[in-house]
């Protein structure tokens, strides 16, 4: 069928998502999800919402959304712009503000769609080596560019950068649109949302898949100034003007709004993170500093493609990044519960025994 296929479509090396595995009784520490279920009142919101209305188009704009998302972090609604989850969202600031003559630039080690989304549309780009740590190395990124794009905490590190140093790349990149992809940020790392008002050239874009437990709705974000979120909605206008649906908006607006379970939920995962580092360091890994809900740690002996096939042998799956050579010998880990950060450390004890 390759006949029938536009030019571009040979030229697009797809991004791969983690495994979602068909067997139930597996656990599964690959993909970054919550261990917790969303909001009781997410539940209750997506039971009112199934009535007759569903035969009506949802609101285009998502008005209702956007308000609670801008009340949330005291900004306008113009100031808000959603979609389906986060990496639709990218895909529109790819396209309506990254292009242009410069590259665009982003970290050598790092979410890897970046580069998919500049196959697809066409964008040149560079990277930027990170710090021998694993940092983010903000000088780096004093060079000339059509536009600047990183996570806070960066992935699949974990490593968060200060606040500070994004103000400085801001600073140093004015006549740039600076993206800061937070989707992990909640679980103890700064948000760059505060700065919005200073710097018009700053974008955050954030989603409801990890800190509110809603990967299965697909809600994504992003904050900036009005002139930017404009762009952004005429691509997506142009693509797609009903991105979100009845259900999606309903429960995105309550888990939004229950701030009290976000942050207890929140506090859990970090608290179960440090705990799991802790027993880490006991058996010799190397764990990375993280500011989200996983880790990227190393074994001091046995390589990382090893670990996770005998971590697979006793049911517990994580994720393993074969290239760059420089992190194959880490896995990243997602953290789950208490419960599940013990199995995962009895079946490590027993395989490096």
């Amino acid at each position: 069928m390759s006949k029938f296929w536009s030019d571009i479509v040979h030229k697009l090396t797809p991004y791969i998502p983690g495994e979602q595995p068909k067997l139930s009784n597996l656990v599964k520490l690959n993909t970054n999800e919550n261990p917790y279920g969303p909001s009781p009142k997410v539940i209750e919101a997506l039971k009112a919402e199934a009535a007759d209305t569903l035969r009506l188009y949802p609101d285009p704009n998502s008005d209702a959304l956007k308000t609670a998302i801008a009340d949330a972090y005291h900004l306008s609604t113009n100031q808000v712009f959603v979609g389906n989850g986060s990496d639709e969202v990218l895909a529109h600031v790819f396209q309506a503000l990254l292009k242009h003559s410069k590259p665009l630039l982003f970290p050598d080690i790092t979410y890897s769609f970046y580069p998919v989304y500049c196959g697809l549309y066409g964008i040149d780009y560079q990277t930027v080596p990170l710090a021998e740590d694993f940092s983010i190395d903000i000088d780096g990124y004093n060079r000339p560019n059509s536009g600047i794009i990183f996570p806070n905490p960066n992935a699949p590190t974990g490593i968060p950068l200060a606040l500070a140093k994004i103000e400085q790349v801001l600073q140093s990149n004015p006549e740039s649109v600076v993206v800061i992809d937070e989707a992990y940020v909640d679980f103890g790392t700064e948000s760059a949302v505060g700065l919005i008002h200073q710097y018009p050239n700053l974008l955050v874009t954030q989603t409801l898949s990890k800190a509110r437990s809603l990967a299965g709705l697909r809600v994504g974000y992003a904050l900036g100034a009005p002139e930017l979120i404009e762009a952004l909605i005429r691509v997506k206008d142009s693509f797609n003007s009903y991105p979100i649906d009845r259900f999606a908006s309903a429960g995105a607006i309550a888990a939004v709004q229950d701030v009290a379970y976000f942050e207890k939920t929140c506090s859990q995962v970090v608290a179960t993170r440090e705990a799991l580092v802790q027993d880490l360091l006991t058996l010799d890994f190397e764990v990375l500093p993280s500011g989200a809900n996983f880790i990227f740690a190393k074994h001091k002996s046995y390589d990382g493609a090893e670990l996770t096939a005998k971590l697979r042998d006793h049911g517990i799956i994580v994720r393993h990044f074969k290239t760059p050579s420089r992190i194959s010998p880490y896995l990243r880990i997602t953290i789950g519960t208490d419960a599940q950060s013990k199995l995962l450390f009895k079946a490590l004890s027993a395989i490096l025994q």
